[in-house]
């Protein structure tokens, strides 16, 4: 069973850090071929617009559900499920006849990408749980890498041989992915599992036997009420962090290089430095995690981040042509809270129970949230013909983010929201 059996710990690494590769591909290998996309399948400004949220309004759907799903399936089934689905989505769109059959596609491929934000994090405590902050580190930067090459090669691909080719490409490595993950199912070399031989893989925010641990360190087994993640705050302190800190990095992405250019920098400047914002994700997410996981409380990393997003902020509001890169700089070090963000899943949970819940809690609700940011931002740019608003409403979530942050990273787990109080006798 797999459940109680594991590969080689090679196997498995590598299939964490590739599946890692995937969970964005599908995602930005689609802006910079909309012009070509729309020579064959018409797209309008509401098409784009709808193609625009669906990634993260279907990463919140289908990384909400996931949690309610591992309870009939085990983790290593259904991350060998999420990537096939992610595959299909994607083959599907480019053969698609018309606009509405290749969102819907899109949507079916995003999903499976959803749900493989939530899996990887219970997968890397059952499987690292000694090694969560190099794990996390890895599997981090291979997502930040996974976002920026797509996007770079797409044109190249695209003129070498079709948009479809460029969109279906990425399928492949998506299938790469796959093979470890089959090798580890079907292997019969397998040793227990070290994280929790006795926890079942199912990860869900529902009924569930616990192991609690009671302040005197003493381990007893109870049965622990329903995980009601609505009415925890260790849930929504880290809620609030992942989704601000995904709403403020979109909002960016997607803004970004409009106020560059209205400032006076032409699109050529105005994309590099849309490029350098985007660039600062990868030493974050190799250097975060390991840094935070030494530490027993990280809010002071956070507010150190937090400093960052409001410095780059300020600059670009303020004096957006002068000094440029030094604001987009500074704000591109602000999002080092997102692989905080993952680490704090594992770090913040003693079960792969807990891990699942609050990884699908969390990003599920949280990538909700954040698919409103770029549409806020542009509806406030458009109704009050300046930026001034559209920051405001940005350092009004940062204040959230800062909340969130202070709640989640003190040294409380999860389970303890639920432990049962004790009887006076």
């Amino acid at each position: 069973m797999v459940g109680k059996l594991r590969p080689s710990a090679w196997i498995l690494a590598a299939a964490i850090i590739l599946t890692a590769l995937t969970l964005r591909s599908a995602v930005t290998v689609v802006p910079p071929l909309i012009t070509s996309i729309n020579n064959d399948l018409p797209l309008s400004a509401t098409s784009i617009g709808i193609l625009g949220m669906l990634p993260t309004a279907a990463f919140g759907l289908f990384g909400f559900l996931t949690p309610y799903v591992i309870r009939w399936a085990s983790l290593e089934k259904l991350i060998i499920l999420s990537i096939l689905v992610g595959i299909v989505g994607q083959i599907a769109r480019v053969l698609a006849p018309n606009t509405p059959l290749f969102l819907v596609f899109s949507v079916i491929a995003f999903g499976g990408l959803g749900a493989g934000n939530v899996l990887l994090p219970p997968l890397v405590k059952k499987y690292f749980p000694a090694k969560v902050g190099l794990m996390t580190a890895l599997y981090v930067t291979a997502l930040s890498l996974g976002t920026a090459i797509p996007a770079q090669l797409a044109v190249p691909i695209a003129d070498a041989t079709s948009w479809q080719l460029s969109l279906a490409a990425w399928a492949g490595i998506s299938t790469i992915a796959l093979i470890p993950w089959l090798v580890a199912f079907m292997s019969p070399r397998t040793t227990s599992n070290p994280a929790s031989p006795r926890t079942p893989p199912a990860a869900v925010p529902a009924e569930a036997d616990l192991v609690i641990k009671s302040s005197s360190a003493t381990v007893s087994p109870a049965k622990a009420p329903k995980m009601n993640l609505w009415r925890s705050p260790t849930a929504w302190g880290l809620t609030l962090m992942f989704g601000c800190t995904s709403l403020n990095t979109y909002a960016m992405f997607a803004w970004l290089p409009a106020i560059l250019t209205e400032a006076g920098l032409d699109r050529g400047a105005a994309g590099s430095m849309l490029a350098l914002f985007a660039a600062l994700g990868l030493p974050l997410s190799l250097a975060i995690p390991l840094i935070a996981a030494k530490m027993r409380n990280p809010f002071p990393a956070v507010l150190v981040m937090l400093g960052c997003f409001i410095a780059g902020y300020l600059g670009l509001l303020l004096s957006p042509a002068s000094g440029t890169w030094i604001w987009v700089s500074l704000a591109g070090l602000g999002p080092g809270t997102f692989p905080l963000s993952l680490l704090l899943i594992n770090h913040r949970t003693r079960t792969q129970l807990g891990a699942g819940a609050l990884s699908g809690f969390s990003q599920g609700m949280g990538y909700t949230f954040a698919c409103t940011g770029p549409l806020f931002f542009g509806l406030l740019h458009q109704w009050t013909g300046s930026w001034t608003a559209p920051f405001l409403f940005l350092f009004a979530t940062l204040m959230l983010l800062g909340a969130g942050a202070w709640i989640i990273c003190r040294p409380k787990m999860l389970e303890d929201d639920f432990a049962q109080a004790p009887v006076n006798s």
